[in-house]
C-alpha cells in the first residue's frame, strides 16, 4: 500500500519507522512543509514508561534517543522568596529537534521518504494514497477540511502562555509564581540539554493585558519577562520561537509541542511584532477518520501542557495505528484497521484528558490557592489533576489528603509488618512460657 503522512513531527515519523519495520513492502511517505534542517522548538519531556514502550517498538531509535536525552527526578516551587522541594517520579528531556532527526534518520534507513519544504493543503494534494495520516497538528488543515463529517470542536483555554527557552540549565521540574500589582504570572521549566532548558510561562488573560503583553514587542516582552523570573534565571536570558536551541534561525514558534498553527504577525510599523502569546486549543474529533484519511497525535488530540503528555501520546497513536495496520493487508481493509485503532486509543486517552482538563483548569483558578503555605499549595498542586479538588477549600483538601496519606501508610505498615510482628511476639511468648515450666 501507499502511505501518505503529512506532518513532519514525531507521530509522522515514528508511525513511518514501525509501518516500515512489520510491512516493508509499503510505500510510507512523510511530507513537512518546514525545509530540510530547519530546527524549531525547545526541549519535550517523557516519562521511563515510555521509554519501555519505545525499546519494546525499536530498540534501535529507543536507544539513540535515551542517548540524547537528559534524566531529572523531582522539583522545586518557587513562590515568592520561598522555595519548596519536592521527591517526584524520574522524568526524561530531550531537544524536540534531536527527537525529529533520530526518528526522520531511522525513517531514512528503513525506506521512508521524506520530503520538506512542501505544503499539503488537501487530501486532494495525494490522488495517489491508499491512506493519508494528518499529522500536522492542532490546526490540522487537512482535518479542517473534513471538520463536519469528522465532529471536530476545538475550545480555547482562558489563559495566556508562551512557549519560551533559557539558556539557565535547570535539574530538575521548576515552578516559579511571581505575584504582580496585576495578577500572579508563572512558569514551568526544566532542562532538556547540556546548554538549555524549556519555559513556559502562563498567567490569566487579564493579568496578560495588564502587564503590557499584548502591545509590547518580543524584545520588550523577553525582558520583562526576565526581570520577573530574574530569581529563576540567575542572569540568564529567555530565549523566544525565533531562536533555535543551537542559535541558529529557526521558523515557527517555540512551542516544542508544536501545534501545527500557522502564524500571522500583523503589522506594527517599524516595530517587532508582538511575542507569540496563545490560548490553549483542546482539540477533539467525534471521529479519527474519513474515507482514506486518518488522524494522530494533536491533529487527532490535544492535551493541556502542564501534564507533559503531548508527545506521549503522539508516540503512543502511532504504536497503536501501526499496530492496527499489521492486519490491512489490502485497501478494503482499512476502514476496520483504523477503527481499531480509535477505539483503542480513546479508551486509552479518557483518564489522560480528565487529568489534562483539571490541569488546565487549576491553573485557570490559581488565586484560589496562593493563600496556602507554600508547601501545601505544591501538593495541592500535585494533586491538580483531581476532580474534587475544585469543590473542596483547599486548605480542608490538604489536611485530608496528608489524613488519608498518613491512613494509606498505616494500612501499608499493619499488611507489611503485622504478621512479622504477631511471629515475633508468639515467639517470644512461646519461650517465655517455656522458660516458666523449666524455672
Amino acid at each position: 500500500m501507499k502511505i501518505d503522512c503529512v506532518g513532519g513531527g514525531p507521530a509522522s515519523l515514528y508511525l513511518a519507522v514501525l509501518i516500515k519495520l512489520q510491512q516493508p513492502d509499503h510505500e510510507v511517505t512523510v511530507h513537512e512543509r518546514r525545509p530540510a534542517g530547519a530546527r524549531h522548538g525547545w526541549g519535550v519531556t517523557y516519562w521511563p514508561d515510555l521509554l519501555e514502550d519505545l525499546y519494546a517498538h525499536d530498540p534501535e531509535s529507543a536507544r539513540l534517543i535515551e542517548e540524547q536525552s537528559v534524566r531529572w527526578q523531582g522539583g522545586f516551587a518557587h513562590v515568592g522568596d520561598r522555595t519548596t522541594a519536592h521527591d517526584g517520579d524520574p522524568g526524561h528531556a530531550i531537544a524536540r529537534h534531536r527527537l525529529r532527526t533520530v526518528l526522520a534518520d531511522r525513517a531514512r534507513s528503513l525506506g521512508v521518504r521524506l520530503e520538506f519544504g512542501k505544503e499539503i493543503g488537501s487530501s486532494t494534494d495525494l490522488p495517489d494514497a491508499h491512506l493519508v495520516v494528518a499529522g500536522d497538528g492542532a490546526h490540522s488543515r487537512l482535518r479542517t477540511e473534513h471538520a463536519a463529517p469528522l465532529g471536530t470542536r476545538v475550545t480555547t483555554g482562558a489563559n495566556r502562555f508562551i512557549w519560551l527557552g533559557t539558556t539557565r540549565v535547570l535539574t530538575a521540574f521548576t515552578f516559579a509564581f511571581v505575584e504582580t500589582e496585576h495578577g500572579w504570572i508563572w512558569c514551568y521549566a526544566y532542562g532538556f540539554s547540556a546548554e538549555h532548558s524549556t519555559c513556559v510561562v502562563e498567567c490569566s488573560a487579564a493579568t496578560w493585558a495588564a502587564l503590557g503583553f499584548d502591545r509590547l514587542d518580543r524584545s520588550e516582552a523577553l525582558r520583562l519577562l526576565e526581570k520577573l523570573f530574574a530569581d529563576l534565571l540567575e542572569g540568564h536570558e529567555l530565549l523566544d520561537g525565533r531562536g533555535s536551541p543551537d542559535g541558529r534561525e529557526s521558523p515557527g514558534r517555540g512551542n516544542p509541542e508544536s501545534h501545527g498553527s500557522r502564524e500571522s504577525h500583523g503589522s506594527h510599523g517599524s516595530r517587532e511584532s508582538p511575542a507569540q502569546w496563545q490560548a490553549f486549543p483542546t482539540v477533539t474529533n467525534a471521529s479519527w477518520s474519513y474515507g482514506n484519511l486518518a488522524l494522530i497525535g494533536d491533529a487527532a488530540h490535544t492535551t493541556h501542557y502542564s501534564i507533559g503528555a503531548g508527545t506521549t501520546l503522539a508516540l503512543r497513536d502511532a504504536m497503536s495505528l501501526a499496530r492496527a495496520l499489521r492486519t490491512a493487508t489490502a485497501p478494503s481493509e482499512l476502514p476496520a484497521a483504523l477503527a481499531a485503532y480509535e477505539r483503542e486509543r480513546k479508551q486509552a486517552l479518557l483518564s489522560v484528558q480528565s487529568a489534562a482538563r483539571h490541569s488546565a483548569q487549576w491553573y485557570e483558578n490559581l488565586p484560589r490557592y496562593m493563600g496556602l503555605e507554600p508547601h501545601q499549595m505544591f501538593a495541592l498542586l500535585g494533586q491538580r489533576h483531581s476532580p474534587l479538588l475544585p469543590h473542596v477549600p483547599p486548605q480542608l483538601y490538604f489536611h485530608v489528603d496528608r489524613a488519608v496519606g498518613r491512613l494509606q501508610v498505616l494500612r501499608w505498615l499493619k499488611q507489611r509488618l503485622g504478621p512479622r510482628l504477631a511471629r515475633t511476639l508468639q515467639s517470644r511468648h512461646g519461650a517465655e512460657r517455656s522458660g516458666s515450666r523449666t524455672g
